[in-house]
């Protein structure tokens, strides 16, 4: 170096004069217009700059002042510090130029952390040997001989971890999950919430279960995250093989479509698989809510299946028990229905005892109802379908009519939507027919009702909405 350097030394000193300011003021208007595009190359370019390029031109005066060889090693000691400078570059350029512009979804953006600091592992110790070889003369051969040997007797000391660790790495380059998917295991079943080049973190709601990336790579396991898209929730029912197929099937569609977590823009879907056994498909947003899903429908379709009739899991309704029901409910509410004499028998026979689980429907708005129903025990909530969807509008408690427009044949203007576990009495249209034959009054207590009913729907509909009202 210092050879080439003495031959034209004048030249030297002029292209450091004139290059170096050159170089520093090319660099700074390229940075400021990478700066304003908010580029990455940024960092790089920054580096060259301000240490790189001052350094470099460092190391040519300080080979141009050296006369012995003490000089010599101020030469060499500035150079490695240059030499460390341009591992840096390098590092950044390859971070930039691979990673850093990466675009969503190519094997660049993909690729696991630790993978990249192997990679720039290895640019450290490659820059590291050949600075080391080319700055202090140093010989490396013997070095990467002795590294050789050692690496082969660890490695088959550690074959078996090594292994483990090798099959990881292969895991997280493939990627078939990332944190926050949903992973089936067979042993475990969650969220995932960690992963690194050991192990994935499982969040299974009764704990964490970490899964070795080994383990893993050698087992078959389901991302319930993939692909992207809702997640149908599947359960298997079973009821009596006597029960008719369609309206068991309409039933478990209707208890399936009226769930919450159901995603509103998809369809359940109902299979009969014969021998009263069916498959319930939901679809929600998420395996997170698979739990949340199977506990409300299998909930409502008890309920559901006792009004019906229906013999959920091939048992049969308890006809003596609804029998003793029905009468203890006509006890509490003869005086209120005005059941005297003929009524009460007449009660006895037609009417129904239904009862209904949280959030299910007691009535529905835009549907005629096909009996009138009084609350005996429990709450609903009062609601008005608009286009700004169904809108809060009163409360429904013991003692008052469910579905009165039956009477008028009318559609219902509201929804009841039960909030506690709740008890509704039955009353047919020919029953309610024969108590207001008896009991005028009680035509004048249904008609208040339905006043009120329509009250309460009149002032949700004729109330402008927050955005109209400022507009």
């Amino acid at each position: 170096m210092m050879s080439v350097l003495a031959e034209g030394w004048v030249w030297w000193v002029g292209a450091l004069a004139i290059g170096v300011p050159l170089v520093l003021v090319v660099l700074t208007e390229i940075i400021g217009a990478l700066r304003r595009r908010r580029s990455p190359a940024v960092r790089p370019l920054l580096l060259l700059r301000n240490a790189v390029v001052p350094v470099a031109a460092l190391v040519v005066l300080l080979a141009f002042a050296t006369r012995s060889d003490q000089d010599l090693v101020w030469v060499r000691i500035v150079g490695t510090v240059l030499g460390f400078l341009l591992i840096l570059l390098v590092l950044s350029g390859v971070n930039v130029a691979l990673f850093s512009t990466a675009r969503e979804g190519t094997w660049r953006e993909r690729v696991p952390t630790i993978f990249v600091e192997i990679v720039r592992l290895l640019l450290v110790v490659v820059g590291l040997a050949v600075l080391f070889q080319v700055v202090w003369n140093a010989d490396i051969e013997g070095l990467v001989a002795t590294l050789g040997v050692t690496s082969i007797i660890i490695g088959l000391a550690l074959q078996n971890a090594a292994g483990g660790i090798v099959s990881g790495l292969l895991v997280l380059f493939e990627q078939p999950f990332k944190l926050g998917d949903w992973l089936d295991t067979g042993d475990a079943e969650g969220r995932i919430v960690e992963v690194n080049w050991r192990a994935v973190h499982i969040d299974t709601g009764s704990g964490l279960q970490v899964i070795p990336n080994a383990t893993l790579a050698g087992a078959s396991f389901r991302n319930l995250s993939r692909p992207a898209g809702p997640f149908v929730v599947s359960l298997p029912v079973v009821f009596a093989p006597s029960d008719p197929p369609h309206e068991v099937a309409t039933l478990l569609r209707q208890v399936a479509d009226d769930l919450p977590m159901r995603l509103p823009e998809c369809a359940s879907s109902v299979e009969y698989g014969g021998a009263g056994a069916y498959q319930v498909g939901i679809p929600v947003a998420a395996p997170s809510q698979s739990g949340e899903t199977t506990a409300a429908f299998l909930g409502r379709l008890w309920y559901a299946a006792r009004r019906r009739g229906l013999s959920l899991d091939k048992i049969a309704p308890d006809v003596a028990g609804d029998r003793e029901q029905r009468e203890v409910v006509l006890d509490r509410v003869a005086r209120a229905l005005h059941l005297d004499g003929e009524l009460r028998a007449t009660a006895q026979e037609l009417c129904r005892v239904e009862q209904y689980a949280v959030g299910e429907y007691l009535d529905r708005a835009g549907v005629v109802p096909s009996a009138v129903g009084y609350l005996v025990d429990g709450a609903a909530r009062l609601s008005v379908p608009t286009v700004r969807g169904d809108v809060a509008c009163g409360d429904l408690r013991d003692g008052e009519f469910v579905g009165s427009a039956a009477v008028t044949r009318e559609p219902s203007l509201l929804t009841a939507v039960a909030v506690v576990p709740s008890t509704v009495l039955v009353i047919p249209v020919a029953v309610v027919a024969q108590i207001i034959r008896a009991h005028p009054v009680f035509a004048t207590e249904l008609g208040a009702d339905l006043e009120l009913r329509r009250g309460q729907a009149a002032r949700v509909l004729d109330t402008p909405s927050p955005s109209l009202a400022r507009d």
